[in-house]
């Protein structure tokens, strides 16, 4: 594979194009997750009304594999509830790990990162955006039971 199939036009596309960059002036949950692979670092910020996502906004440096998956989902996320998140999620590592592509939407929208299955190092940088979004509503599932703290930082496990 070359780095041309890895860095498909549909990917340079979304990474190019990042919506809702920035950070939420009180959210209900701040994450910044790093990855000590390949020194990519999100900072996610989550807002939830009556068990959807009313607002997000993230901060990342990170490679085009990494940018290009937050562009995904930062352009999806508003609207959905906390287990269509971590179906989203699911359906990235069964791509990565299985080569199964999503079958339902919004998650189709993750196809074009089919070529990054064959390139295990680039795993860690396409799950960070999600592994900090899923964390951010895991911190708002301790807030709701009377549990701190909001903020979190942590790093991403090193894979083998």
């Amino acid at each position: 594979m070359t780095d041309f199939d890895l860095y498909n036009r549909q990917i340079l596309r979304l990474a190019a194009s990042i919506p809702r960059i920035g950070r939420l002036e009180s959210p209900d949950a701040s994450v910044t997750a790093h990855s000590r692979l390949c020194g990519s670092r999100i900072t996610i910020d989550l807002k939830l009304a009556d068990g959807l996502v009313a607002d997000y906004a993230h901060e990342i440096r990170a490679c085009v594999i990494g940018q290009a998956v937050a562009s995904v989902l930062a352009q999806m996320i508003v609207g959905l509830r906390a287990a269509e998140i971590h179906a989203g999620a699911a359906a990235l590592r069964a791509l990565l790990k299985e080569k199964t592509l999503p079958t339902s939407a919004p998650w189709t929208a993750l196809e074009p990162f089919l070529p990054v299955a064959d390139v295990r190092s680039r795993h860690g940088s396409a799950l960070l955006p999600f592994e900090a979004l899923e964390r951010a509503l895991d911190e708002i599932g301790r807030k709701d039971s009377g549990r701190q703290p909001l903020s979190v930082a942590f790093d991403q496990e090193v894979r083998a």
